[in-house]
């Protein structure tokens, strides 16, 4: 926000330099961005009339001026020849300086003497919008009335004083104006707010209610419209003083009716719009939600969608206006208007927000409504508009307000103990003193003892509990004069949860078998299922879609880390790396229904992923056993099964007390060809959310052993079909508890077995804990174990 300090004034007596101003400021909360001096590269310019010109008599293109700059007669030459006897025009002499470092030094030009320069606007660095013909070629000719001769010529353009930039946060809309920061200012240095004194004179003779109306047909949207009528119009350039605020506030001067609803904005924070009300069908105005297809041609001349969810100003027969955005073309002011309607209203913020946003259409208005603005304001601006165009003799105000305010607004009143708000602040002071800080501020207060009774004034709309109550007080009291305490209280000692342990302890556990962890976007392509072979009425195939999508390669959320880990591991082969070892914990999105009506589950998953020499299908089961281990999954069931991108005869579905919780395998070289990859690749995937809320295992102390161990090993051949898993579980079943551990480590198939079978060599280990095993019962158990063999798998022992 560009605070003109010379504007400022009007309202607040400012007895400090413009440094200590912007230090209060600050501390008390109004954070100066900048500090800008206005003209502060010219120096030593003034107003001078010119008394004579005569033609150089050695050079045909060169005059001689004779200047007056009130203390003394200059004598400057010039190659413009716009200028005559009488006119008043910038001169900078000797010693002065000019933008982009310029120095004006006495000299001569063909023998004659030139004691300064006459500018230009150019040389000034001036447009046509800061002064009258300053776009112009040629020297600058001021006009007469403005100026004086011998004065400094930043007082005749406007460019001299500060402005002040102030960071205005989005909960205080209040300060996006001048009287807003008056009134901060005001508080801050602890002196007098002075408001304008807005009297509006009703010189015609007319009543409003017989030239216009207005209807607010959706009132969620539209809290209050206000408006006047203006007879009799003269549309004219604005004064040199209203013109010269606007720029100095960053508004470009237009014409004295827009310039004046400009004015009056940056004045009071209240944005306003005036339409020819002859183009007004009916001289009705209706604010409403637009109609599916309807289009409006904006004053930037741009012809803008409308939909159902945007607000927009309409007379009887089409629309005229995007409410709190921009005006229509098509009730624009221009040069013939004569008759206009000024509106003053306050709109829905988020729906101000959202239309903006859907337009790509942002403006001065837009941005102060979307911050919410004070419903109670819009008839005070509107009398200051019209007290600005009786002032500036712009039109003839016609009698009357038309103000539609359907639920008026109501002060929030707050009750809070002063001892409540001292021990917030860790300050001690008395209700009083309370009371004169946030009277300062517009607050209305009444001290009951040590309870504080405060009507929030309604252009405080942030201020909602002791909270926002103690913020203002310890600003006004000075932040610097809080005092420095060190915290009291208990304190706490914050950890990790079981989960968030468990997950370290795996990451740790994946690390030390040399895998590294990799972190991969949850946006896949769409067409991964069919990549990975993912059969039609898979649930994998459900994918979410993004509506905004990067591109089409991260437009649906995957299903399955697998295609993820098999990028990462193709990318490090194309890179030359011969052995890697992958893993990644994220989690897979699947829609509990399509289309979504609402969030989809959200599953945690591991995924693991090796390659290269030494790797193979029993090196990956080694690594997810490790987590088994971890996770207490006590007897993992293998079935030889999996998803198509798996190798059939090389994978496996792993399940636990009959639930499948993965799958591991070597990928199918149909999927491993899209990756332009020959090489055998081992990747699992797991559900760990399953995992993760397995019981706790918890341990226990073993003693050790007392009696020996006795080992046996036993070499069956059977069929191609059977599971080594049949073979275990008939082992403990028979051998009971005098099994302590069974070892496959040998698996035969060659010229010595018969087509069809293979050779299984197991190490089982017996032992009790209360006697020692003789060889003659190890014997009986090894006997019963071979007939239930041999009953049940058609087991043979090999010889």
């Amino acid at each position: 926000m560009l605070v003109p300090i010379n504007w400022l004034k009007d309202y607040v007596d400012i007895d400090c330099d413009i440094r200590e101003f912007a230090e209060k400021m600050t501390m008390s909360g109004n954070n100066v961005e900048a500090v800008n001096k206005l003209g502060e590269e010219i120096r030593g310019v003034v107003v001078g009339k010119i008394l004579s010109v005569e033609r150089h008599a050695n050079a045909d293109k060169l005059l001689v001026c004779q200047v007056d700059i009130g203390s003394r007669v200059l004598q400057i030459v010039t190659g413009a020849n716009n200028v005559k006897e009488g006119d008043c025009v910038p001169v900078a002499v000797h010693g002065s300086s000019l933008p982009n470092g310029i120095k004006i030094k006495k000299s001569k030009l063909r023998g004659v003497v030139s004691e300064g320069m006459l500018c230009s606007g150019q040389e000034l660095q001036l447009t046509e919008d800061d002064y009258p013909g300053a776009g112009q070629k040629g020297i600058l000719v001021l006009e007469g009335e403005d100026c004086k001769v011998g004065q400094d010529i930043k007082e005749v353009l406007g460019i001299d004083g500060y402005v002040v930039d102030f960071e205005i946060t989005p909960n205080r809309p209040d300060c996006l104006s001048i009287i807003g920061m008056a009134r901060e200012t005001a508080a801050t240095l602890a002196t007098e707010l002075k408001l304008p004194d807005v009297r509006v004179v009703e010189n015609s003779q007319k009543e409003i209610q017989d030239l216009a109306s207005v209807v607010i047909e959706d009132s969620d949207l539209c809290f209050r419209y206000s408006s006047r009528v203006i007879e009799n119009v003269r549309i004219q350039p604005s004064p040199k003083w209203l013109r010269n605020r606007l720029k100095q506030a960053g508004v470009r001067p237009i014409n004295n009716i827009v310039d004046i609803t400009n004015y009056v904005m940056l004045e009071y924070g209240q944005p306003m719009h005036a339409f020819d009300l002859d183009k007004i069908e009916g001289r009705k105005i209706v604010v409403r939600r637009a109609r599916e297809g309807e289009t409006l041609v904006t004053l930037d001349n741009q012809e803008r969608p409308l939909d159902k969810d945007m607000l927009v100003i309409a007379d009887e027969q089409k629309t005229i206006g995007l409410a709190g955005i921009m005006g229509g073309l098509n009730t624009q002011i221009t040069e013939d208007t004569v008759n206009i309607l000024l509106e003053s209203a306050t709109f829905e913020k988020t729906n101000i927000r959202l239309s903006s946003k859907k337009l790509g259409l942002r403006t001065e208005a837009s941005s102060r409504f979307e911050k919410g603005l004070d419903a109670n304001m819009t008839v005070s601006a509107l009398d200051r508009a019209a007290q600005l165009i009786n002032q500036l003799s712009a039109g003839s105000v016609v009698r009357g307000i038309i103000d539609v305010y359907p639920n008026p607004k109501k002060n929030r009143v707050l009750k809070v103990q002063a001892d409540s708000i001292n021990r917030l602040l860790g300050i001690d002071i008395t209700p009083e003193e309370m009371s004169k800080y946030l009277s300062r501020l517009g607050f209305v207060v009444e001290a009951k003892g040590g309870q504080l009774v405060i009507q929030v004034p309604s252009f405080r709309d942030d201020i909602e509990g002791i909270a926002d109550i103690g913020e203002e007080v310890a600003r006004m009291y000075g932040y610097d004069n809080i005092p420095a305490t060190l915290i009291t209280g208990s304190a706490s000692v914050g950890g990790k949860t079981h989960t968030q342990r468990l997950m370290d302890r795996l990451k740790d556990v994946l690390s030390i078998q040399g895998l590294y962890e990799i972190a991969t976007y949850s946006f896949v392509s769409p067409k991964t299922v069919d990549i990975l072979r993912i059969p039609e009425g898979d649930k994998r195939r459900n994918m979410v879609r993004l509506h905004n999508p990067l591109g089409e390669d991260q437009s649906a959320m995957r299903t399955s880390l697998v295609y993820s880990m098999l990028e990462v591991m193709a990318r490090n082969i194309n890179r030359n790396i011969t052995q890697g070892g992958f893993f990644e914990i994220s989690n897979v999105f699947l829609p509990k229904e399509l289309p979504m009506k609402q969030l989809p589950h959200e599953i945690l998953n591991l995924c693991v992923g090796i390659y290269g020499p030494g790797t193979d299908f029993f090196r990956l089961k080694g690594v997810i056993h490790s987590v088994f281990s971890l996770l207490n999954v006590q007897n993992p069931v293998y079935e030889a099964k999996a998803s198509p991108y798996y190798h059939p005869g090389r994978s496996a579905v792993i399940y636990n007390d009959g639930t499948a919780i993965g799958e591991i395998g070597e990928i199918h070289p149909a999927v491993t060809e899209k990756f332009d990859i020959d090489e055998r690749l081992y990747v699992a995937e797991l559900d760990l959310s399953y995992l993760l809320a397995l019981p706790v295992k918890r341990k226990k102390y073993k003693p050790l052993p007392k009696f020996p161990a006795v080992t046996r090993d036993l070499a069956l051949i059977v069929s191609d079909e059977v599971r080594a898993l049949d073979i275990q579980n008939i082992i403990y079943q028979i051998g009971g508890e005098l099994i302590e551990s069974i070892t496959l480590f040998d698996v035969y198939k060659g010229a010595q077995i018969e087509k069809g079978k293979k050779s299984m060599a197991y190490s089982i280990t017996y032992r009790s804990d209360k006697e020692t095993l003789t060889d003659d019962r190890v014997n009986k158990i090894e006997a019963k174990i071979l007939k239930a063999l041999e009953e049940e798998l058609a087991a043979k022992l090999r010889s």
